[in-house]
């Protein structure tokens, strides 16, 4: 119901798993890598635990989505099962007929003929079972004796055990201590950092059609804190946060509305923080902050990390002990005047020779003069890579938020428009107070191509050959169809940008894709390919 309020296509929060959302952590990343890494050895047993809500599903899924075409899987989300029903699952799985009633004897045969017809016919056979700290220890046994029918280089069998903490614990079991030396991988998905989840909510809201910020950094940390950075809790939260912004005709969402929140979903009476320290608490305060105080006042000054473009100097900002130099308090007047988007949407319009209309949102505006706006996540490398001026979100040391536009870079130095002011910021400055999140403007090429596959036209897949051989610097080869080179080549391309990797090249791989050989408007370093 709210949907039309906040300018969103679909509920960007729901709980239900929608691969068009799937957001990938460094986390998640890492798992999927031990679970491919996992299922390359000649082990039997990979294993992923973690948290309820932290994403195991998901990892597993994208990993579904990874393995090679010559393999069978099969997947069982409910194993609190018997031995003999739990082959028999396995069987129905794999579409393997079987008599009524058979035994356990009947079933182990029906399997190892199939593994050993798959294995001639080249194909590999997955058994991934979620939720598996249910499995009894007896079904554990009998997978393991199940996975023994083997070649001389490999199992025929490949079992992923999914599960919560507990499953470390069941296979600490003096009766499973031969499957679980069969474990060739293993990793525990945590939960997000605060970073990630800020990342999270931001990726979200942009495959649902939201560009504008939604969330202010201060709701973010909120959200951190009382999600625990649980993706599903983070779902739950924003849900319940949007449907109280939604009725009170308010954005952004601020961090009174998360707490609120929280106190709904969670069930807990969330209270206002404390700030009246008790009488010993701040006699502690004091001394720290005395010997805080004398240690600092014997420092050497601390460089500020910005210089002030206007004056043309290389100036490096000095705070001093109860006063700043003009230049810090130059940059701080700016960061001030620097806490209304709208400002550093003008000023990237402005470079690009466009104007913001009246009454319509920054998109909006770019949209009515041939521009499109592309949201993305990312760091230092992430902006540097694309090489577009980009609105960038930032925080202060309040974690409060203030935007501002990148213009141009030399090296290690960027030129960031506070409102009217100009200011070179080094790396470190900018990685302390970037949120991760920016978005660019762009001229997306009139002749978009739909969505390209192994079933497309000859012309789609040169294309689409043509255009990765030119972001990787290598030479095209002649194409006749969508063949296994050019899908690796894809994948690749889809994991470093955080894709989903599908062999697919949709939407959003498409723009990415552009993106790199759009050489239209300004760039941070002119004349610099973005790839």
């Amino acid at each position: 119901m709210y949907k039309a309020f906040f300018g969103l296509s679909d509920n960007p929060f729901s709980i239900a798993p929608n691969p068009h959302y799937l957001f990938l952590s460094d986390r998640h990343r890492e798992a999927l890598a031990h679970l491919t890494y996992g299922l390359g050895e000649t082990g039997g047993f990979v294993l992923l635990t973690g948290e309820v809500g932290t994403g195991k599903t998901t990892v597993s899924r994208c990993l579904l989505n990874q393995l090679p075409e010559n393999t069978d899987t099969a997947f069982i989300l409910n194993p609190s099962l018997t031995q003999q029903e739990l082959l028999a699952t396995l069987c129905d799985e794999l579409s393997i007929e079987y008599d009524k009633d058979p035994s356990l004897k009947q079933l182990t045969d029906l399997l190892s003929q199939f593994l050993l017809a798959n294995h001639e016919k080249g194909r590999n056979t997955v058994l991934i079972i979620d939720e598996a700290q249910h499995l009894r220890a007896e079904v554990l046994e009998q997978l393991r004796l199940l996975t023994n029918l083997e070649t001389d280089t490999k199992k025929l069998l490949q079992v992923i055990l999914i599960g919560q903490p507990e499953l470390q614990q069941l296979l600490r079991r003096q009766e499973l201590r031969q499957l679980a030396q069969r474990i060739t991988a293993r990793y525990h998905l945590l939960p997000l950092t605060l970073e990630e989840v800020g990342l999270y909510v931001q990726h979200r809201l942009r495959v649902a059609g939201r560009h504008e910020p939604l969330f202010n950094p201060s709701s973010i940390k909120t959200l951190h804190k009382y999600s625990g950075g649980i993706p599903r809790l983070i779902n739950l939260l924003c849900e319940r946060a949007l449907m109280a912004a939604y009725g009170q005709s308010k954005v952004p969402i601020d961090k009174k509305m998360v707490r609120a929140a929280a106190g709904e979903v969670l069930g807990e009476d969330i209270k206002q923080t404390n700030y009246l320290l008790p009488i010993a608490g701040v006699a502690v305060v004091a001394l720290s902050a005395l010997v805080a105080l004398l240690l600092f006042n014997n420092a050497n000054h601390r460089a500020a990390g910005a210089v002030l473009a206007s004056q043309d100097i290389q100036v490096q900002s000095q705070i001093k002990p109860y006063h700043m130099d003009a230049s810090q308090k130059v940059l701080n007047t700016a960061i001030e005047q620097s806490r209304d988007i709208d400002t550093a949407y003008a000023s990237i319009l402005g470079l690009w020779n466009k104007v913001p209309y009246i009454g319509l949102s920054a998109c909006q505006s770019a949209e009515q003069q041939g521009l499109s706006c592309f949201q993305q996540q990312g760091n230092w490398n992430s902006l540097v890579r694309l090489n577009f001026p980009a609105v960038v979100y930032l925080v202060d040391g309040q974690q409060e938020a203030f935007y501002g536009t990148v213009v141009s870079r030399q090296g290690e130095q960027l030129l960031l428009q506070l409102n009217e002011q100009q200011l070179w910021v080094d790396r470190d400055w900018f990685t302390r107070h970037f949120s991760g999140t920016f978005e660019i403007l762009w001229q997306a090429p009139t002749d978009q191509l739909g969505e390209i596959d192994k079933g497309s036209a000859q012309s789609q897949i040169q294309w689409l050959e043509n255009s990765l051989a030119q972001v990787d610097s290598r030479t095209p080869r002649l194409l006749n169809d969508f063949d296994s080179q050019l899908e690796t080549k894809l994948k690749h391309f889809q994991r470093q940008h955080g894709l989903r990797a599908d062999a697919i090249a949709g939407s959003q791989t498409l723009v990415q894709l552009n993106l790199y050989l759009s050489a239209q408007g300004p760039r941070l370093v002119e004349g610099q390919r973005n790839y």
